[in-house]
C-alpha cells in the first residue's frame, strides 16, 4: 500500500504560478507511474497530466499542454506540478495517484490516489 499526501495548494491570483507537490509513503514509488488529476465544484474529475516511473515521458491533457509540467524527484519520493499562468477556471481540488505496475507506460488504471490539495485562482 503507497500513501499519497498532497501539498502546496492555496489562493493565487490570475498570471500567477503555483506548484503542488505529491509526496509518496513507498520507496516503491519509484518504479510507478504517477498522474495529477483535478476536479473542479460540480464537474467531473479529469486528467492533467502523467510522468513515467523514470520521468523520461510524459503525457498532458491537451488543453493545459505549454502552461503545466510534471516532474518528479525519485530520491524524495515526490511528484511535482508546476502550474504557470493560472486562469480562475483551474480552480479545483488537485489530485495525485500511482499506476502500481512494475516500470509500465502508459497508465492505464491508477491504483491509489492522495486525498487532493485545494487550488484557487482568484480574477
Amino acid at each position: 500500500q503507497v500513501q499519497l499526501v498532497e501539498s502546496g495548494g492555496g489562493l493565487v491570483q490570475a498570471g500567477d504560478s503555483l506548484r503542488v507537490s505529491c509526496a509518496a509513503s513507498a520507496r516503491t514509488f519509484s518504479n510507478y507511474a504517477m498522474g495529477w488529476f483535478r476536479q473542479a465544484p460540480g464537474k467531473e474529475r479529469e486528467f492533467v497530466a502523467a510522468i513515467s516511473w523514470n520521468g523520461l515521458n510524459t503525457h498532458y491533457a491537451q488543453s493545459l499542454e505549454g502552461r503545466f509540467g510534471i516532474s518528479r524527484d525519485n530520491d524524495k519520493n515526490t511528484v511535482y506540478l508546476q502550474m504557470n499562468t493560472l486562469k480562475p477556471e483551474d480552480t479545483a481540488v488537485y489530485y495525485c495517484a500511482a499506476d502500481r505496475r512494475f516500470r509500465s507506460w502508459p497508465p492505464l488504471h491508477y491504483d491509489y490516489w492522495g486525498q487532493g490539495t485545494q487550488v484557487t485562482v482568484s480574477s
